[in-house]
């Protein structure tokens, strides 16, 4: 995450605690960006998806507060997990967060509903016979 001076250290755990919960539930990696961009916002996000350890199986969230900008980018294995509607219900309430001025809060719970979006479903005993 590069957050510069924007947060605080607490702010920063909650962040942190909203990430490991979303890759615990999912079995992804979760990054967030808060910045400016160098470009336009969706070709930057996708480049700094791209830029991570594992960008297939990677959800990335974007943000630029300054310029009013966010943007949810995921690799080839995460968008199956994750759709586009799920992911655009999640930005919906990080904006509602954010136009209130609460950054942090709306950076948490956006994550977690990201995380739970793409929980991954129980696999129910595969290499058990059918009992009848």
């Amino acid at each position: 995450m590069r957050a510069g001076d924007a947060f605080t250290p607490e702010q920063l755990y909650d962040i942190e605690r909203a990430v490991r919960y979303a890759e615990e539930v999912s079995g992804l990696h979760f990054s967030v960006y808060v910045g400016g961009a160098d470009s336009e916002t969706r070709p930057f996000a996708l480049e700094l998806l791209n830029e991570l350890e594992d960008p297939d199986g990677s959800v990335l969230v974007y943000v630029d507060p300054a310029g009013r900008r966010l943007e949810i980018v995921t690799g080839a294995t995460a968008k199956r997990q994750l759709s586009d509607h799920a992911a655009g219900l999640a930005a919906l309430s990080m904006q509602t967060s954010f136009a209130t001025g609460d950054l942090t809060g709306g950076l948490v719970t956006g994550v977690q509903q990201l995380g739970d979006h793409a929980r991954q479903a129980p696999l129910l005993h595969a290499n058990e016979p059918h009992k009848q």
